[in-house]
This record gives structure tokens, C-alpha cells and sequence, in this order.
């Protein structure tokens, strides 16, 4: 894949997640976006109200002048709470002022998505106040695609609307997910020298990944089956989301091998805040 052309692929995958988002919240009635999603604290209102602070610092916008109140129990520290700002400025916004909003947003940002550079590797920046820091382009684009399409999740889930479960951006945010595994496993849970430990996936994105431990004690992902690795999880696609974004009770998963090796990946397993 040509530079170009993976810029493009996450624009694309931007595109279509954050336009099926638009569809599912245009023909809500007033009280499903009140209905509660996994994200603790936040309804659906709020999971769209965080799509468009996001997406309108991105263009630039100014932060709105807020103060927030003093009982949101969960709001665990700085960045949660900058996070929060927009979200509750939004609490009182009627449906139509949401999809309107959000409509205009994602107009505004796709057109400076077909403007903006087209080299993966030039400097960008991820506007976040204190927590602003700089990055390749590239890497900005995928952080995009991986928040919009969890959020677009999030959504489903909190309205009984599943959906692009293996879509474009399903797959970038599999394989953004799994470059964390290596520190899941070898650092978080402290797996020894040696270790190999399985990940069959099943559902609408199958997968399987073998995660080993070397003699220095660092982590490294493959393709490649082991025939007796120290631990096997065996979980379907959605749970596999759900562990590793820290939503939820996540459905079963089948455990082999080494079960207390297993408890503490398990602990460790969300890699988003």
C-alpha cells in the first residue's frame, strides 16, 4: 500500500464509521438518548456529544466555557475530566440540536480530511489542551478511526442495533488493539521467559494470534498456531473488543492452561483509559 493510499484507507474508514453513527442516532426518539452505554457515566447523548468535542477541536473550534459539577462520580481524573467538559456543556441539547451538530461536523471534517496532507508521516498534532501531544499523521488518523468506531459500538450496543462488526475500521482497530497485546502479556502480567499464550477469536473478524515471551522477558505478537502454549483464550470478536476497551461484562471465555497466568492477562487486558 502506497502512502497515499493509507491515508486514504483511514479517511475511508473514518468516513463510514462516523456516518453510520449519524444513521443510527438521525431517527431516535427523545428518550433512547437518554439509554445508558458501557462507557461509565454516559448515555448516548454523551458518547455523541464526545464524538463531536473530538472532531471539532480537531477543525480548531474554541472548547466551550463551562464549568462542570461537582458530583460526577465518574469523572476518576484530569483527562476524564477534560474529556467531560463538552460532553455535559451538551446534556441539555435537544435531538434535533445533536444531529444537527453532529451532521455539520462530520461535513466540516470531511472536507478537511480531502484537504489535509497526504504523507502518513507528517507531523500532526492531537489538540488536547494539557494533554496535547505530537504524533505522525498517520497514526492521528488510525487513534481516529479506533475512538469512532468503539463509540460506533458503544452505540449499538446501548441501542440494540448491532452492526459492521467486521467493517473497515473493525479491522484497523483489531490490529491497533493487538499491537498492545505484547505488553498485556509479557509486562501487565508479568508472563516469564518463554511463555507462549494463544488468542483464537471467532466471529464476524476471526482471528488467531500467539503472543511469546523471549528470554529477555519481552512480548511479541505472529500469526503463527503453537501447538501447546502456556495459556489459550478462546472468545469471539465482540468480547475480545469489550475486554481490551474495558466495557462491560464481557461474554464467556474459554480458558486453557495456566490459570493463574491467565487471571492476571485478564486484569490487565483494557488498554484504553
Amino acid at each position: 500500500m502506497t502512502d497515499n493510499q493509507t491515508v486514504q484507507a483511514y479517511i475511508d474508514a473514518w468516513t463510514q464509521s462516523i456516518e453510520s453513527i449519524s444513521e443510527l442516532v438521525a431517527p431516535l426518539p427523545t428518550d433512547a438518548w437518554n439509554r445508558p452505554t458501557e462507557c461509565p457515566g454516559w448515555s448516548v447523548r454523551d458518547v455523541v456529544s464526545h464524538v463531536i468535542a473530538v472532531e471539532s477541536e480537531l477543525l480548531g473550534d474554541p472548547r466551550p466555557i463551562h464549568s462542570l459539577p461537582g458530583d460526577l462520580r465518574h469523572i476518576t481524573g484530569e483527562l476524564a475530566r477534560y474529556l467531560e467538559l463538552p460532553v455535559d456543556k451538551r446534556r441539555c441539547h435537544t435531538a434535533p440540536e445533536m444531529t444537527g451538530e453532529l451532521d455539520y461536523t462530520v461535513i466540516r471534517r470531511s472536507r478537511a480530511l480531502r484537504n489535509g496532507p497526504q504523507d502518513p508521516d507528517a507531523p500532526a498534532r492531537f489538540p488536547a489542551g494539557p494533554f496535547a501531544y505530537d504524533l505522525p499523521y498517520a497514526n492521528l488518523l488510525r487513534l481516529r478511526v479506533f475512538d469512532i468506531w468503539v463509540h460506533e459500538q458503544d452505540l449499538r450496543r446501548a441501542l440494540g442495533i448491532p452492526g459492521n462488526l467486521d467493517s473497515p475500521a473493525a479491522v484497523i482497530t483489531r490490529d491497533f488493539l493487538l499491537m498492545g497485546l505484547p505488553k498485556v502479556v509479557a509486562k501487565l502480567a508479568g508472563a516469564p521467559a518463554g511463555t507462549t499464550v494463544s488468542f483464537d477469536v471467532t466471529g464476524p473478524l476471526e482471528f488467531l494470534r500467539t503472543v511469546r515471551v523471549d528470554e529477555a522477558g519481552h512480548g511479541s505478537v505472529d500469526e503463527t498456531v503453537s501447538l501447546a502454549p502456556d495459556v489459550q483464550f478462546t472468545l469471539d470478536w465482540e468480547t475480545y473488543l469489550r475486554l481490551a476497551c474495558g466495557r462491560g461484562r464481557p461474554g464467556p471465555v474459554k480458558i486453557e492452561g495456566d490459570q493463574e497466568l491467565a487471571a492476571r492477562i485478564l486484569a490487565g487486558f483494557a488498554l484504553t483509559p
